[in-house]
């Protein structure tokens, strides 16, 4: 990355889910970077955090992206030096439970659907006028792998994470012309609070999931976000899938039964 893509001092970058994960991580590095944040989460006490770390470049913004009332109404007051949003990224998401469909808990679906997907949805649709108008601007999506990768215990997160691909991909399509980046990231295997809100706090249970293979970092995925955002103006990053060197792909299962012809 050559020195004036590593000055983003004209950028206003509206990060959701900033308190933690890819969120946090991507908050950190642009700040480093001279970019303004506006720092989207639902916890206040790491929102203050964040504000006293990076200083007056950031906008704390207690949100929660699931309220599209109050997704619209943060958006439409938000000072004036954070107003002009250049980036958004759309990193607040996650996955509840590992269990088949036919024991999965549907307030776990419900809460996946809401955030992932509808979260992301009013937040882009809040924040892409202003950036049509300017005929300006850079829209990062958290996708996953299990978006395009079906895996046991998947079932709702996958199907979120495929419909930010989709959506995604069609947003480009309708914003062909209007100077407006689009791009679908997809990590794979990342150490962050993921695994632990996925087992609802059991964080036992949560770094097994990483033991004994070498997972990426937050970091990791904010520099691949970073690196698509500071591409020249006329190319755009549709998708990056990324994993550790640790994780591959497995054979298709087959279920074999022990009598001949069944």
């Amino acid at each position: 990355m050559n020195d004036c893509m590593n000055d983003l001092s004209q950028e206003v970058v509206f990060i959701t889910g900033a308190t933690s994960g890819f969120g946090l991580a991507c908050a950190k590095l642009f700040a480093l970077h001279g970019a303004r944040i506006v720092a989207a989460g639902r916890r206040a006490d790491r929102l203050d955090a964040l504000k006293r770390e990076l200083g007056d470049g950031v906008c704390r913004l207690e949100l929660d992206v699931r309220d599209r009332a109050s997704v619209e109404q943060a958006v439409s007051s938000l000072p004036d030096e954070f107003a002009a949003v250049t980036v958004l990224v759309n990193s607040a998401g996650l996955a509840l439970g590992l269990e088949p469909a036919q024991r999965a808990l549907l307030d776990d679906w419900d809460t996946m659907v809401d955030t992932n997907c509808k979260g992301l949805i009013y937040c882009t649709r809040a924040l892409l006028p202003g950036m049509v108008a300017r005929d300006r601007g850079h829209i990062v999506n958290m996708g996953s792998i299990a978006g395009t990768y079906p895996y046991p215990g998947g079932n709702v997160y996958g199907a979120t994470k495929a419909f930010v691909r989709q959506f995604s991909l069609n947003l480009r399509a309708d914003l062909l012309g209007a100077g407006i980046r689009v791009t679908n990231i997809e990590p794979g295997m990342a150490e962050t609070e993921f695994s632990a809100v996925r087992f609802h706090g059991d964080f036992e249970k949560a770094a097994q999931v990483y033991a004994g293979m070498k997972p990426m970092t937050a970091e990791d995925v904010a520099d691949a976000v970073l690196w698509c955002v500071t591409r020249p103006a006329h190319v755009n990053i549709n998708n990056i899938e990324l994993m550790p060197v640790s994780q591959a792909f497995g054979p298709l299962a087959v279920k074999r039964s022990k009598q001949p012809g069944q």
